[in-house]
């Protein structure tokens, strides 16, 4: 169900409703003068599972994750084994018979069109055991985090009436990739594209440069709802295709702000956010990175130079002058407690949902941080 929520006595809207607060950052953008619409295209990847087990008692704690395309089961007697695993980090885009889920895809994809969404494309995602990606149409921000949403609700479903399990969880296997929500964005002022210059870097103006540095200076306060879980930060490290670094560039898929080079029409001409990551509320984390981009705006923050470099690769001593995404919730959370003025803006976020969500994720923290991890074990049960 998509609904608004409304106070039954005032019939006010209710203030920390997470549609509420997409349609006023809508309104807001519009009162500005900047722009009149932002445009919103989400990149989703997920990982389709055979079976999940996993519990947390006093005295035990694990999961157990299981796969046809696991490349972990090579080896095992399936009566017959076929073969056709995709090995770690060897996953993108490979034909049948290594991807086994392509059937899988098209249902949801045929299910998602029925629902009113429009459907760019699917794939098979890097990691083994059944990562995907189904890329929706770009559209207005309400409307496409009502479209996620769905998407969610689609993607979960069917792969249940498969006998399989359907999961956002950004990083529920070690030593692979995770899953991301790369979110593409854009700004119109009715039916001209505002961040198109064929002059400038990667043909992108002025304004679009501010976006950027509006994203990357309050890029940790957003990750507190874009990437709002314990596990989003076990993505968020070197060596997986996670965007850590923050800077931008053209194609440069280490850059936490991408600039796409599919094509020089002025009206795709966009920015890609990639730190995000599925498990986010859409309509809070699309909120969050349009009002960052806007006080870019307002503020004209310079981004800087672009990087061209992948940031992987740079010397330790180039490394470290680059600012990287928190490495934690714990991190992301007092970044949004010091750095929410921009939030306030237009009464888009209000006081009280900053603070109350600040309680609620920061309750998720001791849960996780105070039980024994099983690797403890592996390194100290004999000590």
């Amino acid at each position: 169900m998509i609904c608004d929520i409304f106070d039954p006595l005032s019939r006010t809207p209710y203030s920390r409703d997470p549609r509420y607060i997409a349609k006023k950052a809508e309104a807001y953008l519009k009162t500005t003068g900047i722009a009149t619409t932002s445009y919103w295209g989400p990149e989703a990847e997920f990982f389709v599972f055979d079976g999940i087990r996993f519990d947390q008692t006093e005295n035990e704690g694990y999961y157990f994750i299981d796969s046809s395309e696991g490349e972990w089961n090579s080896g095992r007697d399936e009566k017959p084994n076929l073969g056709y695993k995709p090995r770690y980090k060897e996953g993108y885009f490979p034909v049948p018979p290594h991807d086994s889920q392509q059937d899988l895809r098209s249902e949801m994809i045929l299910k998602m069109l029925a629902a009113g969404i429009s459907v760019e494309k699917q794939h098979h995602e890097v990691a083994t055991a059944g990562q995907a990606e189904i890329d929706i149409r770009y559209g207005t921000l309400t409307k496409t985090a009502d479209s996620m949403m769905m998407y969610k609700y689609i993607v979960k479903n069917v792969a249940r009436q498969h006998g399989k399990v359907a999961t956002f969880m950004p990083k529920p296997l070690f030593g692979d990739n995770g899953s991301g929500m790369h979110t593409h964005q854009s700004l119109f002022n009715e039916d001209h594209p505002l961040f198109h210059d064929k002059n400038g870097y990667a043909g992108i103006s002025q304004m679009c440069k501010w976006y950027i540095g509006g994203l990357l200076k309050h890029a940790a306060a957003i990750l507190a709802f874009a990437a709002p879980t314990t596990n989003s930060y076990k993505r968020l490290v070197p060596g997986y295709e996670a965007p850590v670094n923050l800077v931008y560039s053209a194609r440069n898929r280490s850059a936490a702000c991408r600039i796409p080079m599919y094509t020089d029409n002025p009206r795709a001409k966009r920015i890609e956010f990639r730190p995000p990551d599925p498990s986010c509320n859409p309509y809070l984390a699309f909120s969050a990175m349009l009002m960052a981009g806007l006080d870019g705006i307002q503020n004209r923050i310079d981004p800087g130079k672009p990087l061209e470099k992948n940031t992987y690769e740079l010397s330790e001593e180039e490394a470290a002058k680059i600012q990287t995404v928190p490495g934690s919730l714990k991190e992301s959370l007092n970044a949004l407690e010091k750095d929410h003025a921009f939030l306030l803006k237009g009464d888009v976020f209000t006081k009280d949902v900053i603070d109350v969500w600040l309680e609620y994720k920061r309750q998720e923290l001791p849960k996780v941080h105070l039980k024994p991890h099983p690797y403890e074990f592996y390194l100290y049960f004999d000590i």
